[in-house]
Parts: C-alpha cells; sequence; structure tokens
C-alpha cells in the first residue's frame, strides 16, 4: 500500500472516530436549541456555504495560485463544522452551547453540500474542465464516515447518557491521537512541499482566516457573544473532511498540501486571536464592575 492511501485510510478512520466523539459529546437539547433558532443557522450557513467559500475563489485568482493548490484551499473553505470551535469559543468568551449545535450542524451537512460545492467550484479555481470530483461517491464516502458516526453518538449520549459519559474521555484521547498520527504521517510525506511555501502563501493564508471571521462577526444576530461565537465558528475549517476529501480524489498533489498547511495555519492563528479576544473580554468586564461598585 502506497504512502497516499495510508493517508486516506488514516484520515477516513480519524473522521469517523472524531465524529463519533462529538456525538458522545453532545445533547439533543443542545442541537435542537440551535435549530429552533433558524436565523442563527441561516446566517451560519450563508456566512460558511456561501460568504467563505467567495472569499476562498476571489484570493485564489488574486494570487494566481497553481490548479492543485487552489483545489486544496477551495476543498478546506467548502468544509465547516471543525470539532475546535466549541474550545474556541470558549477562549473567546463566546456561547459554547450554540458553539456545539453549530458545529453539528454544519458537520452534518456538509456531507451534503461540500460534495455539490466542489463540483462546480473546482473547475472554475482551477481553469480545468476536466477536473471533477465523483459526487455521488465523495457524498456516499462522508455520509459514511461523517455523518453515520455523527448519528451513532448523538444516539447513545441521548438514550444511554451515563455509557456516552464513560466513552467520551478514551475516545476524546483516541481522536487526539489518530489526529496526531495523522498528522505526522501527513509531515513526513509532504514535508518538501510544505517547506516550498513562499511568503506569499501565507499571507494568502492570514487573509481568508481574516475573511471567515469577518464573515461570521457581520453575519450573526446581534450580540458580543453571539458575534463572537458565530465569527469563530466560521473561521474554523473542517480540517479532517478536507482531508479526507483531498487525499481520497487528489492523491500525492499540492491539493493535500495546501489542505494541510492551511489547517495547521488556522488551528494556531484562530487559536491565538480566541485566546486574546477572550482576555479583552474578561479586562472589560472587570473594568466595568469596578466602576459600577
Amino acid at each position: 500500500m502506497t504512502i497516499d492511501r495510508w493517508i486516506n485510510l488514516l484520515a477516513s478512520i480519524t473522521l469517523i472516530e472524531m465524529m463519533l466523539t462529538i456525538g458522545l459529546g453532545t445533547k439533543f437539547s443542545q442541537l435542537l436549541a440551535v435549530l429552533q433558532n433558524w436565523r442563527l443557522v441561516l446566517r451560519a450557513i450563508l456566512a460558511n456555504y456561501v460568504v467563505v467559500p467567495a472569499a476562498a475563489v476571489g484570493l485564489l485568482f488574486l494570487f494566481n495560485a497553481r490548479p492543485m493548490v487552489a483545489a486544496g484551499f477551495v476543498i478546506i473553505a467548502v468544509c465547516p463544522g471543525a470539532p475546535y470551535g466549541p474550545p474556541f469559543t470558549s477562549l473567546a468568551k463566546g456561547d459554547v452551547g450554540d458553539a456545539v449545535g453549530l458545529m453539528v450542524t454544519l458537520a452534518g451537512t456538509s456531507a451534503i453540500l461540500a460534495p455539490l460545492l466542489l463540483r462546480w467550484l473546482l473547475p472554475y479555481v482551477t481553469q480545468q474542465q476536466d477536473l471533477h470530483v465523483n459526487t455521488t461517491r465523495m457524498v456516499m464516502t462522508l455520509a459514511v464516515s461523517q455523518f453515520l458516526p455523527l448519528i451513532a453518538g448523538l444516539m447513545v449520549c441521548h438514550r444511554a447518557p451515563s455509557v456516552a459519559q464513560k466513552l467520551q474521555k478514551p475516545a476524546s484521547r483516541l481522536c487526539s491521537l489518530l489526529n496526531l498520527a495523522l498528522l505526522i504521517l501527513i509531515l513526513w510525506a509532504q514535508y518538501r512541499m510544505l517547506a516550498d511555501i513562499r511568503l506569499t502563501g501565507y499571507v494568502g493564508m492570514l487573509m481568508l482566516v481574516a475573511a471567515a471571521l469577518l464573515a461570521g462577526w457581520l453575519l450573526s444576530p446581534p450580540g458580543a457573544s453571539n458575534r463572537r461565537t458565530l465569527a469563530v465558528t466560521t473561521a474554523v475549517r473542517n480540517v479532517g473532511v478536507a482531508l479526507v476529501i483531498a487525499s481520497g480524489s487528489f492523491a500525492g498533489t499540492d491539493a493535500v498540501t495546501a489542505t494541510t498547511a492551511y489547517g495547521l495555519f488556522q488551528t494556531i492563528a484562530i487559536a491565538l486571536i480566541a485566546l486574546v479576544w477572550g482576555k479583552r473580554v474578561c479586562s472589560i468586564s472587570t473594568r466595568t464592575e469596578l466602576t459600577t461598585a
């Protein structure tokens, strides 16, 4: 088995375990509370499936990206619902309950919407009309590796919460180990391509992070907490799903490298932004309390 097949297999296993872990830690009440807030859901869908992909396409043309690099960035741009959304929202002092509901909603819908968007966007950004993905196969792959494990975890959490609570900690540890193993494997296979990324590449990634944060902020319902929640949730793209798509359809190309590079960059950047954001909120709150005391 080639290294690319190992990456694809490990990415699929990691995604399955990740979605199962998310489901085990999510109550139906959290999901229903978000789904009933249809304005928030519609704004999140618009930000994640329209504005962020549009911003990515614009930046790719601005920087004149190579075809496979463009493919990698478009793939990750259409994949929202990252599991890091809720913890980063917590760092930013946003609404963690809403972040959990949005994460599950976006992760579930991306199994269908991401392949459909890629079918239209990939030939456009790469200028290669023969570059297509098998939409039916991709939907089936993501349904098996993403949607079904998520539903299974949700059902266990709903019907046997004590069992879900016992399973969640070891599942989270296994998820961390699988993500680390996948990262090491990709870095080992792609380190030369990653080392060739130029400064303009990092500038472009920073601009995409900023565009995603701004999209969530501007489209969120009124309220500082709501804005922080949707901004962070929108900015953190689902690297696990993106790697399954990239390694499955474009193994051994710059598409996998671009997906990996942006995944690492966005995780570090948004973690730092959320941390600073949260400290600023605490500082303002403390000053307000001292002023009114």
